[in-house]
């Protein structure tokens, strides 16, 4: 069992930056790949991006590319997101997930693909 919790969202302006922590406790961290998502009311949870267990290889959503770096850091047990140039479209929910299984695949870009999950953190960006 992994238990994963948000920090760090917020109301920011259009064009502003924010960063998300996400800390986790329970199985050995490095062990799994970990994920950003998130989700807008009414929508379906999306992909945001992706590091490996031991950070070296990222993936982003096309939408994200260019404006946010994750990154982590296994000997504190934390995935972090760091969100430059935000847009309007950005605002939702953002959940940080964990997966054991490998670093590919298409199973990576999806929900389904993930073991463990936060409660998510809001991050609202205003026009």
């Amino acid at each position: 069992q992994v238990q994963l919790v948000e920090a760090g969202g917020g109301l920011v302006q259009a064009g502003g930056s924010l960063g998300l922590s996400c800390a986790a406790s329970g199985r050995t961290f490095g062990n799994y790949v970990m994920g950003w998502f998130r989700q807008d009311p009414g929508k379906e949870r999306e992909f945001v991006a992706a590091i490996s267990r031991g950070g070296t290889n990222v993936y982003y959503a096309d939408s994200v590319k260019g404006r946010f770096t994750i990154s982590r850091d296994n000997a504190m047990n934390t995935l972090y997101l760091q969100m430059n140039s935000l847009k309007p479209e950005d605002t939702a929910v953002y959940y940080c997930a964990a997966r054991g299984g490998p670093f590919s695949g298409g199973s990576m870009t999806s929900r389904r693909g993930y073991d463990y999950w936060g409660q998510g953190t809001q991050v609202t960006v205003s026009s």
